[in-house]
């Protein structure tokens, strides 16, 4: 039987592990997606953390990583690219896998690449930034794979093995790339079509194909979530990390400046608790 989380927490930086932490604290069930290193994990040196002075991004995610997992919380090397309301659940996809939780917790940082032309327009009408979520629309038709994350050879593999004719597009080919897809060196500057996706712009040369998924380390929130309440290119919550879909919380930098540990850590741990109350709350009036 699929087991039903209690929480999902996407992102795995000082926001999202400050989450789930505080959910275990809880007694809650907690799973974690992380796809790529948290910009933290770059820093030379953080001195500006109350308690631990001195230290490397890399020691402190190291510390943060270790103390959640001790705590219960399971933790997933993979890139969430789709997250449903269900009503009274989510469906996330992430890679070839689907999860259900009760709640989630938007963590996963700031998006640095911005759309290329033609990619917000097309939208849910041949461009993807989840494979799980859309590939069977595109059985036995061509598709784009623009690999920008660790995870994206395997969704690649994923679409491959469902009956897509698929070209990989990235700087460099991947060691993991499955036999059978084929293989463009370059970037997606320009996406094209009429009614729906039929041609992406590689290096100044047209890639005709029906679908372009895009598997960015991290999503805009809102492709990640669509419909949900955005203010001034961020994600718009409310004092407890509320956003405008029930249930679903967000913390860290993708709520804007300062982008400091120090404020991602305490609103993460706004977001879990306030997660644990709401989902308590719904487990009261389901027994009433």
């Amino acid at each position: 039987m699929e087991q039903i989380w209690d929480c999902i927490v996407i992102g795995g930086g000082p926001a999202g592990l400050s989450a789930a932490l505080n959910l275990r604290r809880r007694g809650r069930t907690v799973l974690v997606l992380s796809g790529g290193a948290p910009l933290l994990e770059k820093a030379e040196l953080v001195d500006n953390y109350l308690g631990m002075p001195g230290v490397t991004g890399k020691e402190m995610m190291e510390r943060f990583r270790a103390h959640a997992a001790a705590q219960g919380a399971v933790l997933k090397a993979q890139r969430a690219g789709n997250v449903m309301p269900m009503g009274g659940t989510f469906l996330v996809g992430a890679g070839s896998d689907m999860y259900t939780s009760r709640a989630v917790i938007l963590a996963c940082g700031v998006s640095k690449a911005g759309y290329v032309p033609g990619e917000a327009e097309y939208l849910g009408r041949g461009v993807s930034y989840c494979a799980t979520c859309d590939g069977m629309l595109y059985r036995q038709k061509r598709v784009a794979v623009w690999g920008l994350s660790p995870e994206a050879p395997e969704e690649a593999e994923f679409l491959h093995s469902i009956g897509c004719r698929v070209t990989y597009i990235a700087a460099k080919r991947p060691q993991a790339l499955a036999q059978g897809i084929a293989f463009v060196s370059g970037a997606v500057t320009a996406v094209y079509g009429g009614a729906a996706v039929t041609a992406v712009d590689v290096k100044g040369e047209m890639l005709e194909t029906d679908g372009l998924f895009i598997l960015r380390p991290a999503a805009p929130p809102d492709a990640l979530v669509p419909g949900i309440g955005m203010e001034n290119g961020r994600v718009k919550t409310d004092a407890a990390m509320r956003t405008s879909i029930p249930r679903l919380y967000a913390a860290g930098d993708m709520l804007g400046a300062p982008l400091q540990v120090a404020k991602a850590v305490g609103e993460g741990l706004i977001a879990g608790l306030c997660a644990a109350e709401d989902i308590q709350n719904m487990e009261r009036k389901a027994n009433a």
